[in-house]
């Protein structure tokens, strides 16, 4: 069965962006900070890296990377996470994830701007449809052929998906730092977790990987 899924990094204080992103770090100066166990990970290193060498850690942080692509058959995004506005007036940009982006799915970038699909090597292509959180569903679950959808972010993305009661399982990563600015994944969620069942776990990088699950 079809499950709606989500994967965040987040820092304590609850931010999964930052807002210190300029044009030649398009993530911004804390990016790294955040996302530092999972990009870490050999699954990681070997799946979007394309790193062939097995290096990379394994334990806790690469167990959850691992599941972070499996038994995904389509993902939905937002377009800020494909790159639409990095060269929003360019028609053959590509987005930032390379020739082979690592999704190897249909990936449906919501976007009030029309575009034509993008086949990308590796299996992926990209769809950009004018739909809210229910209809882009509905698309995405069609695609997905029976495998789960991932909601892949950013963050304002994932809290439309949450507010409307149509994620099944939500993991957020949560580093051990501070942010004190971005975006906040928490805000408006008051009463999220009923109807879940919420389980952690630590890793020795110091994440605490917390999983809601229905």
């Amino acid at each position: 069965m079809t499950r709606v899924r989500v994967d965040l990094n987040i820092s304590l204080d609850g931010f999964a962006t930052t807002t210190d992103q300029t044009p030649e770090k398009p993530f911004g100066e804390d990016w790294g900070r955040l996302t530092d166990a999972y990009v870490s990970t050999r699954t990681f290193r070997s799946r979007v890296l394309g790193d062939t060498s097995g290096a990379g850690t394994t334990g806790v942080d690469d167990d959850f990377a691992s599941r972070y692509f499996d038994e995904i058959g389509a993902e939905i995004m937002g377009a800020a996470m494909f790159g639409l506005h990095a060269n929003a007036d360019d028609p053959d940009w590509r987005g930032w994830w390379g020739d082979e982006p690592p999704f190897r799915c249909p990936v449906f970038v919501l976007s009030h701007t029309p575009r034509e699909p993008i086949p990308m090597k590796g299996g992926t292509t990209f769809h950009f449809i004018d739909a809210d959180a229910q209809d882009a569903l509905n698309t995405a679950v069609a695609a997905a052929d029976g495998g789960d959808v991932r909601i892949g972010g950013g963050p304002t993305t994932v809290r439309q998906f949450l507010r409307a009661g149509l994620v099944d399982e939500l993991h957020v990563a949560i580093a051990p730092i501070l942010l004190g600015r971005g975006i906040r994944l928490w805000d408006d969620l008051r009463g999220f977790e009923e109807g879940y069942r919420a389980t952690s776990v630590s890793a020795p990088s110091g994440t605490t990987h917390l999983t809601f699950s229905r």
